[in-house]
């Protein structure tokens, strides 16, 4: 006799954005803006789930998680990325992500409240380009061979210099 099987949902770490820890900045510095984090690119096809892990700012704090979270993306406009649904795992908000402009950068903002009253509130980019496709393009950026032109790390160039 077969039994159905249970399966457990486990968000992928391959889209995970950690924040990083708090470090005091010594005196007589000024402190720098740090770059947005980023998540992998997605397709406008895709609907994914996207992690945010706030573990450094709990540290110290056993038992603390989230308790609210609220999520604005920009640019918000029709057809552009949608929130399919949020929830939060301990100290882990997991986001499912829709749909979006090809060859838009979406900021998520996403501000979180604790168990503890703890509240804070960071915004992450996520690049959505077509991937399920070749994009078109110009003949500067194609080889004689047809092959086509890369960086010093391999990744495609998309667009020209201007």
């Amino acid at each position: 006799m077969s039994t159905p099987a249970t399966h457990v949902w486990q968000p992928s770490t391959a889209r995970t954005v950690v924040l990083d820890g708090f470090v005091p900045v010594p005196r007589g510095t000024q402190p720098t803006t740090p770059a947005l984090p980023l998540w992998p690119l997605k397709d406008p096809n895709d609907v994914l789930d996207y992690q945010f892990d706030i573990s450094a700012a709990l540290t110290g704090n056993p038992g603390d998680g989230i308790s609210t979270l609220t999520v604005a993306i920009a640019p918000d406009n029709p057809g552009d990325l949608t929130l399919n649904s949020a929830l939060a795992n301990g100290a882990i908000a997991v986001l499912w992500l829709a749909a979006g402009q090809s060859g838009t950068v979406y900021t998520v903002t996403i501000t979180i409240t604790t168990f503890s009253g703890r509240s804070l509130a960071r915004s992450v980019l996520l690049p959505v380009y077509s991937l399920s496709s070749l994009p078109v393009l110009p003949d500067d950026l194609i080889t004689n061979t047809g092959l086509i032109l890369t960086d010093q790390n391999g990744n495609p160039i998309l667009i020209t210099s201007t």
